[in-house]
């Protein structure tokens, strides 16, 4: 017997505080399996027979996008609307595996994943059950909880696991159509907004707390528990900590549930930056003290893989505002800010050719910097951030993109022949370090720096969020976390 199942999505994260907007062309689109290795890449079989059951997966469309601003309408629809075509014309199916961010935000729409799912459902019926691979910084309302019957997050924030979760996603599917599984889910939301800086599992408290899903899920009647730690820079009421057990004992699923969110509240006072957080000032003093290379600094508030518009230049005018720096009598490395004008302008200059230009505000409209230097480095049509280049100023090189592009790696820096070993500190517009950062470095500091993904939530402009909510109510009495039950539709 062979059961079919549909493979698609649409995901990406976005700040609904960022001037950036994510379009159509901003979306990288996937009608294959190359995000798969655990398929049988040429014919979408699962490699093994469950329960004497094949599973096919059928490639429709998984659209992926940098984190940024809120997506354009215009491009959700068609990107909505291509893939209920996809599955209207190879259908029907068995079950759909949806590959999904979770908190992407759509303009004109709330809760844009369980609409999504919603439309999916109609095409495809009540029957098929629906399972979602999903980041650990998406949000789960009720509404997609009550519609998506396998949902599962990574557990591990940097994510070192995305391949592992996306393959747990459809292992639950696989098992749930061989053993024609009767699937509840204990859903429970806790009024608790978290940026991520503050939740790494790298350290306490969510290292222990996420440790625990394995041994949960390894309890009788429990499939899976997951956590979603959320967005803290989406203005809208879905945002905030969710956790969902799934699972075919209802009283096996509540207490794993009531166990985790009992755990996460208790600990909501615990959760802390993974490095020094200072502002950018003092950020700047603390990197140049230390005698310790490679020195990386955090520029967060503009941190284009958490949602920021990646067109800030705060950080860098406090840099040119450093004597020793501006003097070269000490250097630093920031990376990056999108200005294709300025890009332009140091191509046409060439490689030691003297620039004048003026960096930032190409999506938010603020005033630009003033940077005035040498060419260092140029770099034409960078598979992710188009024409690249670096502006030396002093001792301050700044790399200039004329799309958004985040630096999480060594090679990208080298490839500018920029060497953080070599330099007293590299600004990053990143949050805590990603693997490659976290590696390399031998001292780091988070600079709390303003922008769409700005680490002083109380600074916020929020106005729909569900209200109150820890930490922005501070008298918020002890909440109601009894898990609520849900079962697949129809």
């Amino acid at each position: 017997m062979i059961r079919r199942v549909a493979v698609c999505g649409i995901g990406t994260e976005s700040s609904t505080f960022s001037a950036h907007r994510t379009t159509y062309q901003d979306f990288i689109l996937y009608r294959d399996f190359s995000r798969y290795p655990f398929l049988c890449q040429d014919s979408g079989l699962w490699p093994e027979e469950v329960a004497g059951v094949r599973v096919e997966f059928v490639p429709i469309l998984v659209a992926r996008a940098l984190p940024g601003g809120r997506v354009t309408r215009e491009a959700y629809e068609r990107l909505e609307a291509e893939i209920l075509a996809g599955l209207r014309a190879a259908g029907p199916f068995d079950g759909v595996y949806l590959d999904l961010h979770g908190a992407m935000h759509v303009e004109g729409r709330d809760d844009a994943e369980a609409g999504l799912a919603a439309a999916i459902r109609d095409v495809v019926g009540p029957g098929p059950p629906l399972a979602a691979s999903m980041d650990l910084h998406g949000q789960v309302s009720r509404r997609f909880a009550e519609l998506v019957d396998l949902p599962t997050a990574y557990r591990t924030a940097p994510h070192v696991d995305v391949e592992e979760t996306r393959e747990r996603a459809c292992r639950l599917l696989v098992r749930a159509l061989a053993e024609n599984l009767d699937v509840v889910r204990a859903w429970v939301r806790l009024p608790l907004l978290l940026p991520g800086e503050r939740t790494s599992t790298r350290l306490d408290p969510a290292a222990t707390i996420y440790a625990r899903l394995e041994q949960i899920e390894r309890r009788p009647g429990v499939l899976d528990a997951s956590i979603w730690i959320g967005y803290a820079w989406a203005d809208a009421p879905r945002s905030s900590v969710n956790v969902l057990a799934t699972g075919t004992s209802p009283a096996a699923v509540r207490a794993a549930a009531t166990e985790l969110a009992g755990a996460l509240w208790r600990a909501r006072d615990d959760f802390a930056f993974a490095m020094p957080a200072l502002p950018p000032r003092a950020a700047v003093e603390h990197a140049l003290a230390s005698d310790r290379r490679p020195f990386f600094v955090s520029d967060s508030g503009d941190n284009p893989t958490a949602g920021g518009s990646g067109d800030a230049a705060h950080f860098l005018a406090d840099l040119l505002s450093t004597p020793a720096l501006t003097s070269g009598g000490r250097s630093a490395i920031w990376a990056s800010c999108v200005d294709p004008a300025a890009v332009a302008a140091c191509l046409a200059a060439g490689v030691g050719g003297r620039v004048s230009v003026r960096v930032g505000g190409v999506f938010s409209g603020e005033p630009p910097v003033p940077l005035q230097g040498t060419v260092h480095a140029v770099r034409p049509a960078d598979p992710v951030g188009g024409d690249l280049a670096v502006v030396r100023s002093g001792g301050v090189h700044a790399v200039l993109t004329t799309r958004r592009k985040p630096y999480h790696f060594i090679r990208d820096l080298l490839d500018l022949d920029l060497d953080p070993g070599r330099h007293d500190l590299t600004a990053v517009k990143i949050g805590y370090l990603e693997p490659d950062l976290h590696r390399a470095a031998a001292g780091s500091v988070l600079a709390l720096t303003r922008g769409g993904v700005s680490q002083d939530l109380a600074a916020l402009p929020y106005s729909r969020l569900t209200r109150p909510i820890h930490p922005l109510d501070p008298d918020l009495p002890a909440p109601d976390l009894t898990p609520v039950l849900l079962r697949r539709p129809g």
